[in-house]
């Protein structure tokens, strides 16, 4: 089967369009073809260092096809979506059955692709990292990028005032078509001064920031008393270790860094969740914006733009097996 390797750690040229064996089945798991995977910021860490990986490695850990070797539950032929399974750049990924999503026909593997991992990260952030309530103030960072854009448009369907940061004019009419109530070009203007006028000085409730380094320092200034700083990404860098007493200071604030794989790590946290974001889907609450599609063998093309803060919305890649 062909997949996307990462040999050595580096930029986007280390990942390798490669010949491997088709994947063995252990207890427990199904072979699935997959159709789509997705592309995201995870998958630049993996392959740069920051999230340190075994090599060699197939990078991606979403994606939507069919099962091609199945169970009773889920026999060949049932389309299937997943989020928390590396490897899936490639032809072929064997994966735990519990992990498998399965999907409906009136929604496309594309469609699933663009939700299911960014939906369920915006779930969770909205509601468990910090449950947000109707009358709140959030500021998202990132607003046009694709969590950002589904978690303005279910900050909005919950009530609250979202404020969102972007780099272009572009990006800031996407994060107004998304419900955004006011979008700050962090490129002219500093993101904090304009969070405290918008506010009257009293801040935001929560903060969502998934760029990390760059922003952290701000994120926490805009808070209010007792607001929260919930810290899902550093796409700009690590951010460094934090001082409670710094918390203490400027508000008696609460900060959190939550992750996925703790938020699915069992099968009926990953049905309830996902079957949140599937219904959203249906309803409209949610509507993924896919800006990019590319065939396997241009993944690091796909990474490359990603980090480049060019593109909107979810990166995806195509798959057309060969073997």
């Amino acid at each position: 089967m062909k997949a996307i390797q990462i040999l050595s750690q580096g930029g986007p040229e280390v990942l390798q369009l490669t010949d491997l064996p088709m994947p063995s089945q252990k207890a427990g798991e199904v072979l699935v073809r997959v159709a789509i995977a997705g592309v995201n910021y995870a998958d630049v860490y993996q392959r740069n260092g920051q999230n340190p990986a075994v090599l060699p490695a197939i990078p991606g850990t979403e994606g939507a096809g069919v099962v091609v070797e199945g169970n009773a539950d889920l026999p060949a032929g049932t389309r299937v979506a997943w989020l928390s399974q590396p490897g899936s750049y490639a032809e072929y990924l064997s994966i735990p059955a519990w992990k498998l999503v399965r999907l409906p026909d009136d929604i496309s593997n594309e469609q699933a692709t663009a939700v299911i991992m960014q939906g369920v990260t915006v779930q969770y952030l909205a509601e468990t990292s910090y449950q947000i309530k109707a009358g709140d103030t959030a500021l998202v960072h990132a607003g046009a990028g694709g969590v950002g854009l589904l978690l303005i448009q279910l900050l909005k369907h919950k009530g609250a005032t979202v404020l969102t940061t972007v780099s272009t004019a572009a990006k800031e009419e996407l994060a107004r078509q998304a419900g955004a109530d006011h979008v700050i070009r962090y490129t002219e203007t500093d993101f904090v001064a304009a969070v405290k006028e918008l506010t009257q000085q009293q801040g935001v409730h929560v903060v969502y920031d998934s760029v990390g380094l760059t922003t952290y320092q701000g994120s926490m200034a805009v808070l209010r008393p007792l607001g929260s700083l919930v810290l899902f990404g550093q796409s700009s860098g690590n951010v460094p270790p934090i001082d409670p007493m710094t918390l203490c200071r400027s508000g008696s604030l609460f900060f959190t860094r939550p992750t996925l794989a703790h938020h699915v790590a069992d099968a009926a946290s990953l049905t309830a969740r996902s079957q949140r974001v599937l219904g959203w889907l249906r309803e409209g609450i949610l509507r993924p914006r896919i800006g990019g599609t590319y065939p396997l063998a241009h993944a690091a093309q796909a990474q490359a733009d990603l980090e480049s803060r060019k593109t909107t919305g979810k990166l995806l890649l195509t798959v057309e097996t060969t073997s």
